[in-house]
């Protein structure tokens, strides 16, 4: 008799089971053909770029596009140098990594290891404020608050300039720095933090030489990944720096970054196919391998760490 009833158990397990295995094996689909869906988007982007980049390659040499310090495509005897576009890029960047860097990370030391809860309710949604003020604002008050104000300091500034625009994309980028920092630095066990105290360490000493070490890897990511975004950026630069290609390593005089340079051509009145037309895929498509570099090199650089202090 106990046949029967063990058989039944096993069949309503069965049936209950059921529902939860289609459950999972949906969500499964669902998270798949949303990693799907970015690689095909990240697909269709270099292909939208790969048709007019290799038809402007047809009409301009590669050496003079490599090699090349004059960038005058829409003048009657066009040049063709990228570097301008590049250095301009790299410099704005440049500025603004040295602003982002220092408050990011002692923001993140402050909040993971020394803030009390009263002060990171606080501070954490200012930041998230901070991260969420269109960039276009943060171009108008870098070039009507901004530069006014470093020209009382240095007279010679000119009204466009990387020197702003870097500054003001540094203070855009801060969060990002501050939060992939924190969760870096709260990913530490705590058992390291106890062990440290434990043998008579000081709170700085345990911040510095404990977790930050452990939490290493994590820190270089937010670090790269706030270098991309402000690789990419444009309208602060569009707005502040300029639409003057030069090249130059002034941060005081007016210059155009590759994605300003891009917003410029893509508003004018340049003819549908024409050379200067074609210019645009070409940054962008010299533009997303810089990117991609950098997020790549970023993955190097992070397995490398994890290696050494895993």
């Amino acid at each position: 008799m106990a046949a029967p009833s063990e058989s039944s158990n096993a069949g309503l397990g069965l049936q209950q089971r059921r529902p939860h295995a289609l459950g999972e094996r949906f969500i499964s689909i669902l998270l798949m053909t949303a990693a799907a869906l970015s690689v095909v988007t990240t697909f269709a982007i270099v292909l939208s770029l790969a048709g007019d980049t290799v038809a402007f390659f047809r009409e301009v040499s590669v050496i003079e596009y490599l090699t090349g310090t004059l960038w005058t495509p829409l003048f009657s005897n066009p040049r063709f140098g990228i570097w301008p576009l590049i250095t301009a890029t790299f410099m704005t960047s440049a500025i603004a990594m040295l602003v982002a860097v220092p408050f990011g990370l002692a923001i993140a030391v402050y909040l993971s290891e020394f803030a009390s809860l009263r002060a990171r309710s606080l501070i954490k949604p200012l930041l998230e404020v901070l991260a969420g003020i269109p960039t276009v604002v943060y171009g108008y008050f870098a070039l009507t608050a901004v530069t006014p104000f470093l020209r009382g300091f240095i007279p010679e500034i000119k009204s466009f300039n990387s020197l702003s625009a870097g500054l003001v994309m540094g203070v855009m980028i801060i969060p990002i720095v501050a939060s992939l920092t924190e969760d870096a630095f709260n990913a530490v066990p705590r058992g390291l933090r106890e062990g440290a105290y434990g043998l008579g360490a000081m709170r700085h000493e345990v911040a510095l030489r404990v977790v930050f070490p452990a939490a290493l890897s994590g820190v270089a990511a937010a670090l790269l990944l706030a270098l991309s975004r402000a690789v990419g950026e444009t309208m602060i630069v569009a707005l502040a720096a300029g639409q003057n290609p030069t090249f130059t390593l002034d941060p005081l005089v007016p210059v155009s970054t590759m994605t300003a340079y891009i917003v410029q051509v893509s508003l004018g009145d340049t003819p549908y196919g024409s050379i200067g037309y074609k210019t645009i895929f070409a940054v962008g498509a010299t533009l997303f391998i810089i990117t991609f570099a950098i997020n790549f090199g970023s993955t190097l650089i992070v397995r490398r760490f994890r290696e050494r202090y895993d």
